[in-house]
């Protein structure tokens, strides 16, 4: 299934609306959530860039007795890469000195994601590999393409939330989040190709 593209957006060149329009939900033991709808203005030319130009690959993993496919595409770019596109840099700067004042320090990484259709998924999780598992850190992500939920939950169990994230759109996760909240992005009956840059500072996998 192909990702419709957005009809005014094919005639406005990418640019970032303000992140000053940016909700903030605030959940239990200290983390939360920022989300700001149609940040990225003009997202086509950003999604077309990301499907052609990032060296995307497929990963396996052993699951009890088995070794099975990752069911989504995956590519990292560290500190000090080139990002596929100029306004990808643009949004890592502009994080980077909103965020400042409560982070303490820049987003440097970029990590995608690339769910190709519904089946594509990622299970429950926290972002805990490296200084996340004991520390307060900042997760952003940013969404291209089709529309797809983003579940959280606390940690050990509990009732979820749900946010739906749109071409363009922008999700933030702050404070305590990666440690006590985990998050994930199910399997769906339907839905066209979408991918997902997740922007993280040092040492935050």
């Amino acid at each position: 299934m192909e990702f419709q593209a957005n009809l005014f957006d094919t005639a406005v060149a990418p640019s970032l609306a303000t992140l000053a329009g940016a909700r903030r939900t605030t959940l239990a033991r200290g983390a939360w959530v920022d989300v700001r709808p149609n940040w990225v203005v003009g997202a086509d030319p950003v999604f077309s860039a990301l499907v052609d130009d990032v060296p995307w690959r497929a990963e396996r993993r052993q699951m009890w007795d088995n070794v099975v496919d990752v069911p989504r595409l995956v590519h990292t770019y560290g500190e000090d890469e080139a990002l596929p596109h100029a306004l990808l840099e643009e949004a890592r700067l502009a994080l980077s000195a909103h965020y400042l004042p409560e982070l303490g320090e820049p987003f440097v990484t970029a990590g995608c994601c690339y769910y190709r259709d519904g089946r594509d998924s990622v299970a429950w999780h926290g972002d805990t590999f490296g200084r996340g598992r004991r520390e307060d850190t900042m997760v952003a992500i940013v969404s291209f393409g089709d529309p797809r939920r983003l579940l959280l939950r606390p940690r050990g169990g509990g009732s979820s939330v749900a946010f739906t994230l749109g071409h363009g759109d922008l999700l933030v996760m702050g404070g305590s989040c990666q440690r006590t909240w985990e998050h994930a992005v199910p399997k769906t009956a339907h839905a066209g190709p979408r991918i997902s840059v997740q922007f993280r500072p040092r040492n935050v996998f």
